[in-house]
């Protein structure tokens, strides 16, 4: 009989459900397993991650979701990575996800990704590696989706003083134009850090 390695498939499943994370309930329905195990399953794997200095992730809670995160204890490495001149420039995806926040927030990703037409899991991590974006709520209804907005360190990286100078949008916007006006905006601002 094949033993099953529960910790590795929730370890999986977290690392999948990235920033939203998962909850009790929601491991217990995929895992075809009680919520009680479901839990002892989960306690022994933050405690692994814990106990063992040579892990750089743990497991935290939010709420009642949980999701894998780095350990406060390499913070320092963390930054310095983040404020690193060779990753200053943003990607297009990420200047794309960052436009539809700026002029949508706040927004939930699902939304986000209906407007780009694709997944934005890595994008939005990297705007949250930047602090250029931050959860600023939970959406009303079912799951209680993330809400993204911008950060102050958002203005700062693109001089602005506040959101109403980002360039205007016409009275009856549509999402295109959303996108085309926001990629000619974010354009010229990637402009200027690579000169």
């Amino acid at each position: 009989m094949e033993v099953i390695n529960w910790n590795g498939i929730l370890e999986s499943l977290l690392f999948a459900a990235g920033d939203e994370g998962l909850s009790i309930k929601q491991l217990s329905q995929v895992l075809e397993i009680d919520m009680a195990f479901t839990q002892e399953i989960l306690l022994q794997l933050t405690e692994d991650y814990n106990s063992d200095p040579n892990r750089g992730i743990t497991i935290v809670q939010f709420g009642e979701n949980y999701q894998l995160a780095t350990k406060k204890e390499h913070s320092i490495y963390l930054k310095r990575l983040v404020e690193s001149p060779t990753t200053s420039t943003l990607s297009q995806a990420a200047l794309e996800t960052l436009a539809i926040i700026a002029y949508k927030q706040p927004i939930t990703r699902a939304e986000i990704e209906e407007i780009r037409g694709v997944k934005t899991e890595r994008p939005l991590q990297t705007l949250i590696g930047k602090v250029l974006i931050k959860e600023v709520g939970r959406a009303e209804g079912t799951g209680r989706a993330i809400l993204y907005g911008t950060t102050k360190e958002f203005l700062d990286y693109f001089g602005l003083r506040n959101l109403e100078e980002l360039p205007p949008l016409p009275e009856k916007v549509e999402e295109e134009y959303v996108q085309e006006e926001a990629d000619l905006f974010f354009e010229k601002f990637q402009e200027t850090l690579e000169t």
